[in-house]
């Protein structure tokens, strides 16, 4: 492997100390942003006197990050669902479309009618997108399968996903995202039991809502994950509210997802534990849903994060900088909550905050190199500013109107 010094940076992120797992949201302003270098070697970063290296980087002008970290997505998934966006966006509750035979299930019949490679095709597109985007590493989940042989199969189709990408990749197999046709919660949940025990996955998570799974099956599935030796991740309070909070804190989730409608009494239990609060606001925006209490979860000193959602019905977006920027406008958040939720907190999410989300001496170089300041990943909503992508320190992707940069 090659060194590589970054040069010239008008900002480099970093965190108040070295060795966070985290960094709670109301600590935040303590990330600085000041001119620096980084010095890159045999794939980690070596430090911040960038001397003597093999290649450099101009990075006049330029912000430097370390690499999103997108803890929450559905890849790999088949073909999309935007026949479904209108009558979304026009005022047809998602659970009428769900009855209807659309949303998870319309899914559900696209994974079982496409072959794996044509799977696999679609999301190492989709991941390279992520990664052209500032991705660094990220998360997929089953879910799509609804059935013991399709979940098993989506399962496989993520760790085989995972070994064609760039990014490292968390498998989470979410058992209980819809009920299947012909049985009970009661009665899937036996199968996600099942499917727990046989299936190579990092972390299980569940859909709790009034058109899926109950506050019992979460508390079950707390057990199952405690019982594999898995986190228990959990999407709950997306369309109602149901009080899933307190039984996720219960059973020690790693995270709770979505949050849209959470109960003003759960923010600040949730934001005194280790339980990490996901936000997706690209499903909020493409849903027209509720918006999460973003800044009081965020002043009661939650973990705050954020996440894409990318899946083919509720959020079909790849860009990190697009819901950093949505995470400042809807949010009411600073461009360094923002940085902290798609980084550092993002990798805690994943368990992978002692090796990646933040620039440490030791630390996985995941390096963004942005085409301008930070604050223009919101200002300048919908611009790409990534201009260079290092991964483990090699150079992975370069716009090309930023190859000028890179220097032998």
């Amino acid at each position: 492997m090659t060194s590589v010094a970054i040069r010239g940076a008008a900002q480099v992120l970093r965190p108040p100390q070295d060795g966070l797992p985290y960094l709670r949201h109301d600590r935040a302003g303590e990330l600085t942003l000041d001119p620096g270098e980084v010095l890159l070697d045999g794939g980690r970063i070596a430090g911040f006197e960038a001397a003597g290296a093999d290649r450099e980087i101009d990075a006049t002008g330029c912000a430097v990050l370390p690499g999103f970290v997108d803890c929450h997505t559905h890849l790999p998934f088949a073909g999309w669902r935007a026949t479904e966006y209108e009558r979304k966006v026009t005022g047809v509750p998602y659970q009428e479309i769900a009855r209807a035979g659309g949303g998870i299930a319309s899914s559900a019949r696209s994974l079982a009618e496409t072959a794996d490679e044509d799977v696999l095709t679609q999301a190492q597109a989709l991941a390279s997108e992520l990664l052209e985007h500032g991705t660094t590493a990220f998360e997929g989940k089953t879910g799509y399968g609804l059935s013991r042989a399709g979940e098993a199969r989506a399962a496989r189709l993520g760790r085989e996903l995972g070994a064609r990408v760039v990014q490292p990749m968390r498998v989470t197999g979410l058992f209980a995202h819809a009920i299947p046709a012909g049985t009970t919660a009661d009665a899937w949940m036996d199968e996600a039991e099942a499917l727990a025990q046989e299936c190579d996955v990092d972390a299980l998570d569940i859909f709790v809502e009034s058109v899926a799974f109950g506050n019992e099956h979460l508390a079950r599935m707390g057990a199952i994950a405690r019982d594999t030796g898995r986190p228990l991740r959990a999407h709950v309070e997306q369309l109602s509210t149901l009080r899933s909070v307190p039984v996720a804190l219960e059973w020690g989730a790693r995270s709770v997802d979505h949050l849209s409608l959470i109960h003003p009494d759960d923010i600040a239990p949730l934001a005194s534990s280790e339980t990490a609060a996901v936000l997706l606001p690209g499903a909020e925006l493409m849903n027209a849903e509720h918006t999460a209490p973003a800044r009081a979860l965020a002043d009661a000193g939650a973990i705050g994060v954020l996440a894409t959602d990318l899946n083919p019905g509720t959020s079909p977006i790849a860009s990190m900088p697009v819901i950093i920027g949505l995470g400042v406008r809807r949010y009411g958040w600073s461009v360094r909550e923002a940085l902290l939720a798609a980084t550092l907190n993002a990798a805690w999410v994943l368990g992978w905050s002692d090796e990646l989300g933040s620039l440490e001496p030791g630390k996985r170089a995941d390096v963004l190199v942005l085409d301008g300041p930070a604050e223009h990943i919101p200002y300048r909503f919908g611009h790409n500013p990534v201009a260079i992508v290092l991964a483990a320190g090699e150079p992975v992707w370069v716009r090309p109107d930023q190859a000028w940069r890179l220097r032998s």
